[in-house]
């Protein structure tokens, strides 16, 4: 029944995207520099979770880089790479120069003195989960370095630019947004049907399948995938020989439970214990939760990032905000 597992996987990049146009259209612009010679402007790609962000932008790199002879490329999830050492040692990665790096012993200001001086390539770094960075200035110090473009992705705009000061909020102020919407769920059928050609032997699954998968997705791409790719190994184990409604049903909890458990597992120290309070407590008002955490954590941050942190988490849809901000309720999303 799955023929190549790869495409089910989220992480897959297919050679053609469906219903963004637009959004591809409009980074293609903002990179075209790039392929006379000259460094392209920033670019922030925003939205929420499983809308495209990462896909198209790899997506056009890929493209770019086969277009440009000598290019230079790198992809860093900034959740997983979140301190300014790691971010920058995956940058140095990315054009060879880690040889020599000892990770408990080479000063941050020698890796970034490095990086500045691997400049004979144009480098186009991709910083996905943007806002999780710990030392946003080196965003800064990155801008600064006329041979690398940078494509930011983030879940939201006004988080990344409240964490930042002033003189990074002036530089980005100007670089190119390109704002994700959630997919309609005609949207998420297309993007089905290709995994389900590239993926999966012929006539496995109706469209009226395809239909519930994509209205239990709610607008997420990666719901959708995941439900697909549980359904198929699902019927696989199964004496029927097609994916029918029942399995559909059956898996979408656990593919929405295993997404939701990568998301937590990726959480930073700061993140976990907050969600963590949130969940023992069911709902919890700001100003406890602050207390809770500030005793639970050796560096406590200020309530500014807290409210940073919970917005993520807010955004990867770990918990619910209710109410303004004086009577504001925090509570787990169920």
């Amino acid at each position: 029944m799955i023929t190549d597992a790869r495409v089910l996987q989220p992480e897959f990049i297919p050679r053609e995207v469906q219903h963004r146009d637009a959004e591809v259209n409009y980074l293609s612009s903002v990179l075209d520099p790039i392929t006379k010679g000259n460094r392209a402007d920033p670019a922030l790609l925003h939205g929420p979770s499983g809308v495209g962000k990462t896909c198209i932008a790899k997506f056009l790199v890929e493209q770019l880089r086969e277009a440009v002879v000598a290019l230079n490329y790198q992809y860093v999830n900034c959740w997983e790479n979140h301190s300014r050492f790691k971010t920058l040692y995956r940058l140095l990665d990315g054009v060879g120069r880690t040889v020599d790096i000892h990770r408990q012993s080479t000063p941050k200001d020698v890796l970034l003195q490095r990086l500045r001086d691997a400049d004979d390539t144009p480098y186009v770094v991709i910083l996905d989960e943007v806002d999780q960075l710990e030392d946003p200035s080196l965003l800064y110090d990155l801008y600064r370095m006329p041979h690398l473009t940078m494509v930011l992705i983030a879940n939201n705009e006004e988080g990344l630019f409240t964490a930042v000061d002033e003189r990074l909020n002036s530089r980005l102020t100007d670089c190119e947004r390109i704002h994700f919407d959630p997919y309609h769920e005609n949207e998420l059928i297309a993007i089905l049907r290709d995994r389900v050609r590239w993926g999966l032997t012929d006539n496995v699954i109706d469209t009226s399948v395809l239909e519930l998968i994509a209205a239990n997705a709610g607008g997420d791409a990666r719901v959708a995938i995941g439900i697909l790719r549980r359904a198929a190994r699902r019927a696989r184990e199964s004496p029927v020989d097609n994916i029918i409604s029942d399995i559909v049903q059956t898996v979408t909890p656990e593919a929405k439970s295993e997404i939701k458990q990568k998301t937590v597992d990726r959480l930073t120290t700061h993140q976990q214990v907050l969600f963590k309070i949130i969940t023992e407590h069911r709902q919890i008002e700001p100003q406890k939760l602050y207390s809770l955490y500030c005793e639970r954590i050796d560096d406590p941050k200020t309530k500014r990032m807290v409210r940073n942190y919970l917005s993520k988490l807010e955004h990867y849809n770990l918990i619910i905000a209710e109410g303004n901000t004086r009577s504001r309720i925090y509570r787990v999303q169920t």
